[in-house]
């Protein structure tokens, strides 16, 4: 009975996100979208877990937010910066986890009516978008205009190929559907985009025909070209990185983050081993509430990273793991591993190579978008990280098929220790 009330509410609020928090998310001008959709999918994780016998709860869940609280502790003995800033960056970098966990662990089901509802909506929502791409292949002012900048453009298309392909029967015309829905993307000009395509693309072609993935010395060689290709196409902004920006032959609106890359370094070396803390750098809170660790380090009269003006400083993300020190990163690895070796396993016990091509693709969309972009803490990053907790949470409940006799009727309770 609550599992039946999760799955009809999930998939309104899957498609309310979709809609409102990516598609038109510019448009409306309203920037709490998400969190309204974060707080929906928290009352949603609420009833299910009170509904559960001994409020079951994944292990990974509650050591995420152990640490989240380490930091928030950390953060309040070392002074970073305000309480308020300090609570702020705080929900703002918890908020993508909680989207993957609070969803993974109610195991949300789309029936066959829902999924073919959201195949059609996804096929109809990529109509406007190919003209919105025809449009700024004309004039790219066009594509800003209607989509606020080309990289909400290029995210709206990738979630909608998600959804797509989520909800196809992953046959060689589904595939091909998917590149193509994928393809218009590719007139937002984005170098990551590029890349990104490129992984998709060799992912859907040949690691998906694979029936059983195996880590032998051919499959290691594709993985190599694999990595050749992404680089390859978007070696135009990494030359940009690493010659133009040192060699000031580019536009100042870019230099916030090569300064921020450059700079993150020195803070892990000098705050070792936890990091400067929360909203201290390379995040929106420390724009807003000002850090002083701007200025500590000489790059606060940088162009889009002064007091007056901080545009650009939380325009990338991996300079802002800075603020978690050596430990945050090993974590950050170690969560994305975490969800790569879960997949694997789910896949090796009930094959599901549409699943495990999917998480793949979205964990290689968060490394691209996380170098010059700050997604995973967006409404994009929001988005996708649902969509990832209800793929593997698909992979988890075809494990537990396979694993309980036919005649015993598969339940959503004590999943705690997947």
């Amino acid at each position: 009975m609550i599992q039946a009330i999760i799955d009809k509410h999930f998939f309104n609020l899957l498609i309310f996100t979709l809609v409102f928090g990516i598609l038109l998310y510019d448009a409306i001008g309203f920037d709490y979208t998400d969190e309204i959709c974060a707080l929906f999918l928290f009352i949603l994780f609420s009833i299910y877990l009170f509904s559960t016998k001994g409020w079951d709860f994944n292990k990974a869940f509650l050591t995420t937010i152990g640490i989240f609280l380490f930091y928030f502790c950390y953060s309040l003995y070392i002074g970073s910066n305000t309480k308020t800033a300090i609570l702020s960056d705080m929900l703002i970098q918890i908020k993508p986890y909680l989207a993957f966990f609070c969803v993974y662990s109610m195991m949300p089901r789309l029936n066959e009516s829902q999924k073919r509802i959201l195949k059609s909506l996804c096929l109809v929502l990529w109509f406007p978008l190919l003209c919105i791409g025809l449009a700024g292949a004309v004039n790219i002012k066009l594509l800003t205009l209607l989509m606020g900048h080309p990289t909400y453009f290029a995210a709206a298309v990738i979630c909608v190929s998600f959804c797509y392909l989520y909800c196809s029967d992953f046959r060689t015309i589904d595939k091909v559907v998917f590149i193509a829905l994928l393809s218009i993307g590719l007139i937002s000009g984005r170098s990551k985009f590029y890349g990104f395509f490129a992984l998709a693309t060799i992912i859907m072609f040949y690691f998906s025909a694979t029936k059983q993935f195996k880590l032998n010395a051919k499959n290691i060689t594709i993985i190599l070209l694999t990595l050749v290709a992404v680089i390859f196409v978007a070696r135009e902004k990494i030359y940009f990185y690493f010659y133009q920006t040192v060699t000031e032959q580019v536009d100042r609106d870019m230099i916030a983050r090569y300064v921020l890359y450059a700079t993150a370094p020195q803070i892990l070396i000098d705050y070792f081993p936890f990091g400067s803390g929360f909203a201290s750098y390379g995040t929106f809170s420390s724009g807003v509430y000002y850090s002083d660790i701007y200025a500590k380090y000489g790059i606060d009269g940088v162009w889009g990273m002064s007091r007056d003006h901080y545009n650009f400083i939380a325009d990338t993300y991996y300079p802002s793991l800075a603020q978690f020190g050596v430990v945050g990163i090993l974590l950050f690895m170690t969560f994305w591993l975490y969800l790569l070796l879960k997949a694997v396993r789910f896949h090796k016990i009930h094959a599901n190579m549409k699943c495990l091509s999917l998480v793949i693709m979205i964990i290689g969309f968060f490394l691209i978008e996380s170098t010059t972009d700050s997604t995973f803490t967006t409404h994009r990053g929001f988005f996708v990280l649902m969509l990832l907790g209800l793929i593997l949470s698909d992979m988890k409940y075809g494990q537990m098929e396979q694993s309980l006799p036919a005649s015993k009727q598969v339940t959503h309770e004590n999943t705690s220790n997947q």
